[in-house]
């Protein structure tokens, strides 16, 4: 390593020692006889102490400048001292070696995030070193531990899911993928892992999870990217109760271990229709019906269907593997506005933080579920024929998914994900840093078999 230190692990104890440090420069100043820089990395900023003795491979450094410096570590006196670790101590340079000088920054980088966010995006490697951003990514790197430790606490099982799949009808437009290999042929981005994570029920691995991506072509707002990241949850031999539970318990140590908040269980719950009657939305805001800073809210007994103004014809409200309510099941055909579903969203500080229902684990069911929803059944067969047959080997089962984008948003205590997210698209799902999506050349469109419209 070029370091024997980072620059937030020095203090007091340290007095002494000759070590070595690298990073970047925060500020620097630098007169003809002493010099002082602050030296960055993420771990923190030491103060370096400049002697006339080496001045001058010092002479020019810029903010940004990329350094290496061995010194002595000195303790500052009591009355010098602002704190404690790096804020006790300074480095006496011996020697600098400038590793990197930068030309002039595109962008401020700062705490305050000052610069517009085209800027911020076109330039986010750079962005990505601001304090700000920093402490995101890292409360998000926390979050996701957390959810590993806890997941793995209870049996579950991390397992993988294929990103080429089949398209299927969950809700948004699916992003899609030529195939070389078979013309005329395509593969679909998963919207998400709904039906492996059945077919893992299947299979008998009844604790399932994973940390998941997920693909959408839908528009976009604060809170939406194209692709984004999701903690995905199955379970065999539960209702509704074993789900809360769990999730509960989850939220308690997630929040606990990565911020330090006690949070109180269980959660208030109100049905779907009493949450549009009394707050006129299915994701209230209750911080003001608790006091608390993080107000969860489950809410329950979603509508089955919703209806399509656009389309005039019933759309699955979250998606056609729900299980009806059984007392409700009879008006499947006849009023399908009448339909409940064993569905269930959590709520947290007006956002949706996710969802998921108890499964339909009977074929015969699901097959008049497509039916309700206005598939024939050779679209079924086509789409669904390969799930209706191993749903005849299914146990009951269920489970949910949680943005972990929109988690990560309203731990770090941002209104945008895409101040969590390392590398997101701007609001019209286009990559300004690496300029995509891009034009893709004519021999590479044949290899695929793909002809564009004029």
């Amino acid at each position: 390593m070029l370091r024997t230190h980072t620059c937030g692990e020095l203090s007091k104890a340290n007095a002494g020692e000759t070590v070595t440090l690298c990073g970047w420069v925060n500020s620097a100043r630098v007169s003809s006889k002493i010099g002082f820089v602050d030296l960055r990395d993420r771990y923190g900023i030491t103060q370096v102490f400049i002697t006339k003795d080496i001045i001058e491979s010092c002479r020019g450094l810029h903010r940004e400048d990329i350094i290496k410096v061995t010194g002595l570590v000195k303790a500052r006196p009591e009355n010098q001292v602002k704190g404690t670790g790096t804020l006790e101590i300074e480095l006496s340079a011996t020697a600098v070696e400038i590793l990197k000088k930068v030309p002039e920054l595109p962008l401020e980088i700062s705490g305050d995030i000052e610069s517009n966010e085209e800027t911020r995006l076109k330039y986010r490697y750079l962005d990505l070193r601001s304090s700000e951003m920093q402490k995101a990514i890292i409360i998000r790197h926390k979050l996701i531990k957390a959810i590993r430790d806890f997941m793995d606490s209870e049996g579950f099982l991390d397992i993988e899911t294929p990103i080429l799949a089949k398209a299927t009808p969950e809700g948004a437009r699916d992003y899609i993928v030529p195939s070389r290999t078979f013309p005329k042929n395509f593969f679909a981005l998963p919207q998400s892992p709904q039906v492996f994570k059945q077919l893992l029920m299947v299979s008998g691995f009844d604790k399932y999870f994973q940390i998941a991506r997920c693909f959408r072509d839908e528009d976009l707002r604060a809170d939406r990217q194209p692709e984004f990241t999701q903690l995905d949850v199955e379970m065999s031999f539960v209702e509704e109760e074993d789900l809360f539970d769990l999730i509960e318990r989850l939220m308690q140590f997630v929040f606990k271990q990565v911020l330090e908040v006690d949070l109180k269980i269980p959660f208030t719950r109100m049905t779907h229709a009493d949450a549009k009657k009394k707050h006129n939305s299915d994701k209230p805001d209750l911080r003001e019906i608790s006091g608390d800073k993080f107000a969860f809210v489950w809410i329950t007994e979603f509508p089955m269907f919703e209806w399509n103004e656009e389309k005039q014809r019933f759309n699955a409200e979250h998606h056609p593997f729900t299980s009806p309510k059984p007392e409700d099941i009879k008006f499947l055909h006849s009023d399908k506005g009448k339909v409940r579903s064993r569905a269930y969203d959590l709520a947290l500080n007006g956002f949706e933080l996710g969802g998921g229902s108890i499964r339909i684990h009977d074929s015969e069911l699901q097959a008049d579920v497509f039916k309700a929803l206005g598939l024939d059944d050779a679209q079924v067969q086509r789409k669904f024929g390969f799930l209706l047959e191993a749903l005849k080997f299914a146990p009951p089962h269920g489970g949910l998914a949680f943005g972990i984008d929109r988690w990560a948003m309203i731990m770090a205590g941002k209104e945008n994900i895409r101040e969590v997210i390392a590398f997101p698209k701007n609001k019209d799902a286009k990559d300004l840093m690496l300029d995509a999506p891009s034009v893709i050349d004519k021999e590479h469109l044949d290899d695929l078999h793909v002809q564009l419209k004029k």
